[in-house]
């Protein structure tokens, strides 16, 4: 694994990931990092990747969540891994609607990019990224029934969240575990 010392990366730098979370967290994180016992505990946690590298077993994943847990929400008409949705920018991925007029009406279509780095990713991590999208099919805003319906359709949701913070730290500074 390609590995970047610690000592030229000022402190806390790593848990960027972590912003809003408590201090003790942080710091709780930042010493896993130190001791380099994170990519063990991910590990540990999730063993392997997931299998939908491709662009249709990612869509027919999705779309069976969506079937699942949100019947009567509009449909989506994408479902994509993309280059292009840096995790720096904070979005791991990305839910989008364009409204056309096809004749008298308006139609919308929804579409959902999930950043190409999760194509290594454990399943779980995955699902979780994909709730969060699923989710704003229905609440645009991150608000306290967003949540609820992202518990709701996956019950591990924040801790799963959690874990991809805490993967992604990781992943700063050590490099991919599962890719």
């Amino acid at each position: 694994m390609p590995k970047t010392p610690s000592a030229t990366r000022p402190k806390n730098q790593s848990s960027g990931y972590l912003r809003g979370y408590s201090e003790q967290i942080q710091r709780q994180v930042e010493a896993l990092l130190d001791a380099e016992k994170t990519g063990e505990l991910l590990l540990k946690k999730y063993p392997k990747a997931h299998e939908l590298s491709g662009t249709r077993p990612l869509y027919d994943y999705a779309i069976e969540l969506k079937n699942h847990y949100m019947r009567s929400s509009s449909p989506i008409s994408k479902v994509i891994y993309d280059d292009k949705i840096h995790v720096i920018n904070n979005a791991l991925g990305l839910h989008t609607y364009v409204s056309r007029m096809q004749g008298n009406k308006l139609k919308a279509k929804h579409e959902i990019r999930i950043a190409s780095l999760f194509r290594n990713t454990p399943e779980p991590l995955l699902k979780m990224i994909l709730v969060h999208e699923l989710a704003h099919l229905r609440e645009k805003e991150h608000n306290k029934a967003f949540y609820k319906l992202c518990c709701y359709m996956e019950p591990d949701y924040h801790q799963l969240e959690f874990d991809l913070r805490l993967y992604l730290s990781h992943r700063d500074r050590f490099g991919d575990l599962w890719g």
